[in-house]
């Protein structure tokens, strides 16, 4: 992995005051660039051809790289530029789906906002699970068996997939079955079905706790939350049980957009509790730790319990809805502070202090 000293040592290298906030045109680029050109920094989108029309309508970014392949990001010769450019990189779900985590940790030789070490815990799930218990955060029963399925089940695979091939089972037989329908329509693979995990459904409501870890106060800041709108398990919900027997559409869990949630007081406690413990615990697994924004997804049951299924330790989608702040943002800041700005305010901060060393690797 690429070592902290020698990024710090780029970025020392850099003109400080012409830093460029770069990120992959995807995901949650338009608040991210949007939120850095209010704190005053250049923008960078690096855009997959064809893929670069949403920067130039919306104007959030100050230059767009156009790349062929996704692969062109680690060249030397694309390293060589972003460097010139005094940039810094943002990461986000794209980044982690396109680029690949070892891409990230070991190619991308220029300053990361937050622990690029970290986003290897939320790719791999056995590592996931194990930062999730050691924080005393319950979670499903979870098995890579399929003959220990025992009732409904999800089936997930590794990465920030967004939902995309996911499905339910009832039993070993089921998931043969299901597995092999979506094998041959192309939506899986053998390796996905290989790296599978098979989650316990839990019902209740999907709640996505986004969060923002500052080290220069060393406090977790809750953010915003939402719960996700999903093709087409969502849209079955509006067609009458009888119609859903006579009629087989193929349930999948594709996240198509986001939607805000303001969860009952009461929870908050509980809220802040889990975010301090997943920071605590990043520092022994993965030091420093977790810098900057992250997300915690969870269900929530009617016994208004949180249990988690996932960890994602960059800025999430669920964010895109709060690009003027969040109802908790808002007590904390006020007005316009989208996590896209959060980030460059801490970047602005890091760097007028001489602290880069606490959010940059």
């Amino acid at each position: 992995m690429i070592e902290q000293d020698e990024m710090l040592k780029v970025l020392r290298g850099y003109d400080k005051d012409n830093i460029t906030i770069a990120t992959i045109g995807s995901h949650s680029a338009l608040q991210i660039l949007h939120g850095a050109k209010e704190e005053g920094f250049r923008t960078l989108a690096i855009c997959k051809e064809g893929r670069d029309v949403v920067y130039r309508r919306f104007g959030v970014a100050d230059e767009i790289i156009i790349l062929k392949d996704y692969n062109d990001m680690i060249s030397d010769r694309m390293m060589d530029s972003l460097r010139e450019k005094n940039a810094v990189l943002v990461p986000h779900g794209s980044l982690v789906a396109y680029v690949g985590e070892e891409n990230v940790e070991n190619n991308i030789s220029i300053p990361l906002v937050g622990n690029r070490g970290i986003l290897r815990w939320e790719s791999d799930r056995t590592l996931e699970r194990k930062w999730l218990e050691e924080a005393n955060i319950e979670m499903p029963y979870e098995t890579r068996n399929p003959e220990d399925i025992t009732g409904l089940s999800l089936v997930k695979f590794p990465g920030a997939k967004g939902g995309r091939g996911y499905f339910l089972v009832n039993n070993y037989h089921d998931f043969l079955k299901k597995s092999e329908e979506m094998r041959s329509k192309g939506r899986i693979t053998d390796s996905d079905i290989k790296n599978a995990t098979i989650q316990e459904y839990v019902p209740g409501v999907n709640i996505y706790i986004s969060y923002f870890y500052s080290p220069l106060k060393d406090e977790v800041e809750l953010f915003g939350m939402d719960r996700r709108y999903e093709a087409n398990i969502d849209g079955l919900t509006r067609i009458p049980a009888i119609n859903q027997a006579n009629a087989y559409i193929e349930p999948s869990y594709v996240v198509v957009g986001n939607i805000p949630i303001v969860a009952r007081e009461s929870l908050l406690g509980r809220v802040f509790e889990m975010g301090d413990a997943l920071v605590e615990v990043s520092k022994k697994i993965s030091p420093p730790g977790m810098l900057g924004p992250f997300c915690l997804e969870t269900m929530v049951t009617h016994r208004l319990e949180f249990i988690a299924f996932e960890i994602s330790a960059r800025i999430v989608a669920g964010t895109n809805p709060f690009m003027n702040g969040s109802p908790y943002s808002y007590l904390m800041f006020g007005n316009n502070m989208s996590m896209g700005r959060r980030i460059a305010v801490e970047i602005k901060n890091v760097l007028k202090e001489g602290k880069e060393e606490l959010l940059f690797t």
